[in-house]
């Protein structure tokens, strides 16, 4: 699935925040990935489809630097993530060992990919921060990612945060964190999501010019009246 400039364009208007809220209303609690947080501050709202990647447990016979060699390898994977996705991986939140490193990174931001999102943690921090990739994460560690993991494939759904995350979902990711758009729901939040922008911009302004809260936020059937001779 490819996103279209237009909704690339809109979705980078709409918070994480406001994204919460719109699936919320339609019954989708457990959007919000648990510790991927941003790297460093400062970076822009990004949005892109999802390329999965998931690990294991650390087994003993599986987890060897020989294994960076396989064709079931993290190399491999980046070699197959089109230009435009954002790299989510399974890392079970574990933050003892660092799935990806600065030359890896490195080799992401050549293939062109926005961004990537772990619930694990990165290592060579300085050199990650260099590459000028787009990180969000549970922070960073030293050793490498088979000191606690064990890298098994892409392309399939996983858990990332604890959020069920499929191939090709929507990603937003901000300084709220990064938040999942299940495919079925695009529209609807590319609707929703604006209109919900618009509202709360406008109750801002009324909190600024001295208006209460209660019968604001939320409204009330006058407030609503207000709100709609407002667009008008």
């Amino acid at each position: 699935m490819s996103l279209s400039p237009e909704a690339r364009k809109t979705l980078a208007g709409i918070t994480t925040a406001t994204i919460t809220t719109v699936l919320l209303k339609k019954g989708l609690r457990n959007v919000w990935m648990r510790g991927a947080r941003p790297l460093k501050p400062g970076l822009p709202r990004l949005v892109g489809p999802a390329f999965t990647l998931r690990f294991v447990p650390a087994r003993e016979d599986l987890a060897t630097p020989e294994s960076w060699s396989s064709p079931i390898s993290t190399r491999t994977a980046i070699e197959a993530m089109p230009e435009g996705c954002i790299a989510v991986v399974d890392a079970m939140g574990i933050t003892d060992a660092g799935i990806f490193g600065d030359i890896l990174c490195a080799r992401m931001v050549k293939r062109g990919v926005t961004a990537l999102v772990t619930d694990g943690v990165v290592r060579d921090l300085e050199g990650v921060l260099g590459t000028n990739l787009p990180v969000w994460c549970d922070g960073y560690a030293a050793p490498p990612s088979v000191a606690g993991l064990t890298f098994v494939g892409w392309g399939e759904p996983i858990g990332c945060g604890g959020v069920a995350v499929f191939p090709n979902d929507i990603v937003v990711a901000d300084q709220d964190g990064c938040v999942l758009i299940p495919q079925a729901m695009l529209d609807h939040v590319l609707n929703e999501g604006v209109e919900q922008e618009r509202m709360e911009a406008w109750i801002v302004n009324e909190v600024n010019n001295g208006a209460v809260l209660p019968g604001l936020y939320p409204m009330n059937a006058e407030t609503k009246a207000r709100y709609a001779a407002s667009k008008k």
